[in-house]
């Protein structure tokens, strides 16, 4: 027997007889290969099949679970995990059969396609329907004007790695800001540099300083829900952020991977301020699920034809099965109505924390920042505070919490920031661990 097949039934076993729950950490990467005498590439492949056979999930940056099923027994001995760390959706939210509809109607529908090449822009009906859908998000684009990527960290990583009309290479980004963003400049050797952003936003007069006087061919923002942050830009910032781009050429590049949690008719993203220097960035993993792959940009005239050469060359065309079946999921009605399932659950559960913080956060010196729409919020302790031990110690009470320091460029200040994510904590368990994050704390605050 190949030894990722032995893998795979040790941890089906474990599943099986309840040695490991749903919802409980498996072994990391490192710990098999050793303990199996293989390489890391061997356990990946046994994880990756367990995936697909939906017994276990990845979680970034933090390992793998195993998959909590609804029809597991209840817990008499010890309750699972409570998650507040977690950025990935909530898959029992998603919609597995609505979605496995799509795809086969979509074999049925292009299999003609799936077996040529030929469209790195994107499949031309998704492109039609992707102008319609981004126009409910103040996104006006004509199908020209679209490419469709592998997901928007693919758009990513050819925004920060082609030439810009300007000539210059320094991409600005927020600190703190979406880790993998960093990882990606440090891996292409890209220049960068680092703008603070707080709960209350950024500096404008510092961000016109840096564009008036740096060599700045792009900033990456977030500007609604921010990753790790999850705060929001006012419309004041939005519109200065869009007229310094454009009067400093320099380019936006728009994360707005939240934008279908949006409750607020009125909030509209920077494309709709200055559409000639911003890249929309538009994600469908968090209302879809991000195995399907799938991510819209809306790309100024100025960058089309770079962007798309980068394109064609990086993957020739993005999934074609999966394009088709998103185009089917949004025509049909389905992507509207789970979306609608999608907010009223996590605004339901983000409702709760900050019920809980505002209840239970008694002390002087650590403050929570009031979001209420969005899938996270943050803590700010104060500077000295030993954030590492906090979070040990709430491991050990079965509380999962993560720092924000790997949010941050290697150059730039750390500070003392816990994020708290609800995308997978039950809504009935957020107090009890709120009330033990906040004991924990006081535990450790000097007297």
């Amino acid at each position: 027997m190949k030894k990722y097949a032995e893998i795979m039934n040790w941890i089906e076993a474990l599943i099986e007889t309840g040695a490991v729950r749903g919802g409980h950490k498996l072994p990391s990467i490192r710990e098999l290969s050793q303990s199996y005498s293989c390489s890391k590439s061997t356990v990946i492949r046994a994880y990756a099949e367990l995936e697909k056979r939906h017994l276990v999930y990845t979680v970034p940056q933090s390992g793998y679970y195993a998959v909590i099923q609804r029809a597991e027994p209840e817990q008499t001995e010890e309750r699972p995990e409570i998650d507040l760390s977690s950025p990935s959706p909530d898959p029992e939210l998603f919609p597995y059969l609505d979605f496995q509809h799509c795809l086969n109607k979509a074999i049925d529908m292009y299999r003609n396609l799936l077996f040529v090449y030929g469209t790195p822009q994107g499949l031309p009906s998704l492109l039609r329907v992707m102008e319609a859908h981004l126009a409910d998000y103040q996104v006006f684009a004509r199908p020209g004007q679209i490419t469709v990527t592998s997901g928007v960290q693919q758009a990513l990583a050819i925004l920060a790695t082609m030439s810009f009309p300007s000539g210059r290479r320094t991409v600005l980004i927020e600190q703190p800001t979406y880790p993998m963003m960093i990882r990606l400049l440090y891996a292409y050797g890209i220049p960068v540099q680092g703008i603070a952003r707080t709960e209350n936003g950024i500096d404008l007069n510092e961000l016109e300083r840096i564009f008036r006087t740096g060599s700045i061919k792009l900033f990456y923002t977030i500007p609604r829900f921010h990753n790790p942050l999850g705060t929001s830009y006012d419309e004041y910032t939005k519109k200065a952020i869009a007229e310094l781009a454009k009067r400093y050429d320099v380019y936006i590049a728009e994360d707005d991977y939240l934008a279908d949690l949006e409750t607020n008719s009125k909030s509209d993203p920077i494309h709709a301020y200055g559409s000639s220097h911003v890249v929309y960035l538009k994600s469908f993993s968090k209302i879809v699920f991000p195995g399907l792959r799938v991510g819209a940009v809306v790309l100024p005239e100025a960058l089309q034809e770079a962007f798309n050469s980068i394109k064609r060359l990086s993957d020739i065309d993005s999934s074609m099965l999966s394009q088709a079946a998103l185009e089917i999921y949004i025509q049909s009605g389905m992507f509207d109505r789970r979306k609608q399932k999608i907010v009223d659950s996590y605004n339901n559960r983000l409702h709760r924390l900050n019920q809980a913080l505002d209840a239970l956060n008694d002390t002087n010196d650590v403050r929570h920042a009031s979001v209420y729409t969005g899938v996270q919020t943050h803590l700010t302790l104060p500077k000295t505070f030993p954030i590492d031990v906090l979070l040990q110690r709430l491991r050990q009470k079965r509380i999962v919490l993560q720092g924000i320091d790997t949010c941050f460029l290697d150059t730039f200040e750390k500070l003392p920031i816990v994020k708290l994510s609800i995308t997978r904590v039950e809504e009935e368990r957020i107090w009890e661990a709120v009330r033990i994050l906040f004991n924990e704390i006081k535990k450790l605050k000097p007297t």
